[in-house]
């Protein structure tokens, strides 16, 4: 089982997750899109849509943080274990907070607005049964072991993670880690390997472009040729 858990299902979910990519852009570009739902309920969605994605945003971003920056690294910066441990655990509860908040809107939203209960599928349900299961049991994971310096998971987990990369995963370094934490990293890859069978596949074509594109200009028309432009015979001259 240790070996299944922690050496076969994570390159399973990788194929899975690259396979379903190259499947969905070749055969399902029009898909390719959130289905957004704005056109049948806008104000709640308003607010649960940016609540949740910034809050997913932050704890994705800690997560990247947590398992791909060794300790060393933080050391050397002259970070303490339990000053990391207090970072992680107040902005790691922050992140979740707003993650699950949003979600919540976002449930509560589709649960109350018939036109979106409608528009509604199957695979969206799923979708959001093992997206609100993996937020909430990492946010019961941390608090659960929150007391002194919290799990030490960067001595364990971390490194099973990065040695993944390496074609040789330490197996053995999962075997002692606390349940809460292994149901956490299962039902993680699991939902990685959804990504790209649901909607959360819109994450790979986020507008990212618009951060660094140039400025639109525009530009005020000459008052006199406001209103419809009048018939001209011949040729007109251009202007630079």
């Amino acid at each position: 089982m240790t070996t299944l858990l922690w050496g076969a299902l994570p390159y399973i979910t990788c194929a899975l997750l690259v396979a379903g990519l190259v499947w969905r852009h070749r055969y399902d570009k029009y898909g390719w899109t959130s289905r957004s739902s704005q056109v049948y309920e806008s104000r709640l969605l308003n607010i649960a849509s940016p609540v949740f994605h910034y809050g997913i945003l932050f704890v994705l971003a800690g997560h990247l943080v947590g398992l791909f920056v060794p300790a060393s690294w933080t050391r050397s910066l002259g970070v303490s274990e339990h000053t990391y441990h207090l970072l992680s655990l107040y902005g790691g509860t922050l992140a979740g907070v707003l993650a699950v908040a949003g979600l919540a809107l976002l449930l509560f939203r589709r649960r109350t607005r018939a036109p979106v209960l409608r528009a509604t599928t199957t695979n969206d349900k799923v979708m959001y049964l093992v997206l609100v299961a993996a937020t909430v049991l990492g946010m019961t994971a941390k608090l659960t072991h929150a007391s002194g310096d919290g799990y030490d998971y960067r001595g364990t987990i971390a490194p099973w993670a990065r040695s993944l990369f390496t074609l040789q995963p330490k197996t053995a370094l999962m075997s002692d880690v606390p349940v809460l934490y292994q149901i956490h990293a299962v039902i993680g890859m699991i939902l990685i390997a959804l990504v790209p069978y649901t909607r959360l596949v819109h994450m790979f074509s986020a507008p990212v472009q618009y951060l660094f594109r140039p400025y639109v200009v525009y530009r005020s028309r000459d008052p006199r040729q406001l209103g419809p432009r009048p018939e001209r015979r011949g040729w007109e001259t251009t202007r630079d």
